[in-house]
C-alpha cells in the first residue's frame, strides 16, 4: 500500500469511528507510540519548553515562539521538516496554536504534552504576553494580532500545511488573519480549531474581573480601565496583595466545576497576575469594538472545529454556536458544566476534538 494510500484509509477510518481519539490516525498513531490523551498529568503544568526561536513581527516587536519538532516521519506526514521526510513525499502538517488574554503559551500544556512527539507544534507568546516582547498600544489590537499571526506561520513553516488552533483572543486572533488574509485559508492553513472564542459581541467587563483588584465591581469596570492603566504599578502591587480573592475570581470565572483541581487555578491565576495591568488595559478596547462575524465564512474552505464549554461566564456558549451557524461544515463541541479555561478542565475532550480536526484537515489536504 503506497504511502498515499495509507494516509487515506487512516483518514477514512477516523472519519468512521467519530469522536473516540483512538478512532482517528492521530490516535492510532498515539497508540502505536504510547503517548496518552492525557499525558500532560504526568509532568508539571507548563514545564513543557523546547529551544526558543523569535519571530519578528511586522512592526518590529519580537515573539517568543517554541517548536516542538518530531524526528521521526509517520504515515501522517507529521515529520520534522528537518532533512528528514522522504524522497517525494508531502511536507509534514504543523499545528500552531494561539493562546487567550493575559494567558501564555503554557496554557497549551495539556495539548502540548498529547502531540509532542508526533506532529511538529508551533507554541508562542502573544506580543506583551509572557516571554514576548511589548507591544505599543497602537498595535495592542485583535487586526495587530492577525497580522502576528501570519508572521508567525512564514518564518516558522515554511514549507506544508497549518492547522490553527486558537483559545478565546487566540481565536479571534485566528478570524483577524481570515479577514486580512483570506489567501491563506484553503491553500496553507488546511484546518482551524476555535476554542471559547467569539468574533464580535463579547461583554469585555466579563473579561476583567480576576484581573482587577476584587473592591471593583462589574459596574465600574468599564469606567475604571483607563484610570487604572495610569496607575497600572500600584494596581499589580493591589493584585499580588490580593492573590487569595483572586484565586477565587479566577476559579469563579474561569472554570465551569468547584471540582477543578486546585493547581489547575493557582496555574492560571499566575499567568494573569503575571500580566502587568498595563498590558491588560492596552488590549482591552479591542474587544469591545470586536465585530467579525461577517468575515468568519472564508473558513468554510478548510474543516473547522468549534469547542466552548457550556458553562463559559466569559465567552459564553451562545459566541460559539453562532460562530458554528456562520461556518457551514463546522463541527461544534459542547463541553457540559465547563468553563473558560476548556483546553485545561476537559482536556481530553479538547484533545479527542482536535484529533478529530487534524484528521480531517490532512485527509482533505490529501485528495487535493
Amino acid at each position: 500500500m503506497t504511502t498515499s494510500r495509507r494516509r487515506w484509509v487512516l483518514g477514512s477510518i477516523g472519519g468512521a469511528l467519530g469522536l473516540a481519539a483512538a478512532g482517528t490516525a492521530i490516535g492510532l498513531l498515539r497508540q502505536q507510540r504510547e503517548v496518552p490523551v492525557d499525558a500532560g498529568l504526568s509532568v508539571p503544568l507548563g514545564s513543557l519548553r523546547s529551544t526558543p526561536r523569535t519571530v519578528v513581527a511586522d512592526d518590529g516587536t519580537p515573539l517568543h515562539v517554541e517548536v516542538d519538532e518530531v524526528d521521526e516521519v509517520d504515515d501522517l506526514g507529521a515529520g520534522s521538516g528537518r532533512g528528514s521526510r522522504r524522497a517525494g513525499q508531502a511536507p509534514p502538517v504543523t499545528l500552531v496554536f494561539a493562546h487567550g488574554y493575559c494567558l501564555t503559551l503554557d496554557s497549551w500544556h495539556f495539548q502540548r504534552a498529547a502531540y509532542r512527539g508526533l506532529v511538529r507544534a508551533v507554541y508562542y507568546d502573544q506580543r506583551s504576553h509572557g516571554r514576548s516582547g511589548r507591544s505599543d498600544r497602537e498595535h495592542a489590537t485583535i487586526d495587530q494580532l492577525g497580522h502576528d499571526l501570519r508572521a508567525v506561520i512564514e518564518q516558522t513553516v515554511p514549507e506544508g500545511p497549518v492547522v490553527v488552533v486558537g483559545h478565546s483572543m487566540g481565536g479571534m486572533t485566528v478570524v483577524s488573519l481570515a479577514e486580512h488574509h483570506p489567501e491563506l485559508i484553503g491553500t496553507k492553513v488546511i484546518g482551524v480549531g476555535l476554542v471559547s472564542t467569539t468574533a464580535g459581541g463579547l461583554d469585555p467587563s466579563r473579561i476583567l474581573v480576576p484581573l482587577l483588584p476584587a473592591r471593583l465591581t462589574k459596574r465600574a469596570t468599564l469606567r475604571a480601565v483607563a484610570t487604572l492603566a495610569h496607575g497600572h504599578a500600584a494596581i499589580d502591587q493591589v493584585r499580588r496583595v490580593g492573590r487569595y480573592i483572586a484565586n477565587v475570581a479566577t476559579s469563579k470565572l474561569a472554570f465551569g466545576s468547584d471540582d477543578v483541581p486546585h493547581e489547575y487555578v493557582s496555574f492560571v491565576d499566575d499567568m494573569l497576575s503575571a500580566t502587568p495591568f498595563e498590558v491588560v488595559a492596552d488590549f482591552f478596547p479591542s474587544f469591545s469594538s470586536l465585530d467579525k462575524f461577517d468575515h468568519v465564512e472564508v473558513l468554510d474552505e478548510v474543516p473547522v472545529s468549534v469547542i466552548c464549554g457550556t458553562a463559559d461566564r466569559i465567552t459564553s456558549i451562545g459566541h460559539s454556536r453562532k460562530l458554528h451557524a456562520r461556518i457551514p461544515g463546522s463541527r461544534l463541541l459542547e463541553c457540559e458544566g465547563v468553563g473558560h479555561m476548556v483546553p485545561l478542565e476537559r482536556h481530553d475532550q479538547v484533545n479527542a476534538e482536535l484529533d478529530q480536526l487534524i484528521t480531517a484537515a490532512t485527509t482533505r489536504a490529501t485528495r487535493r
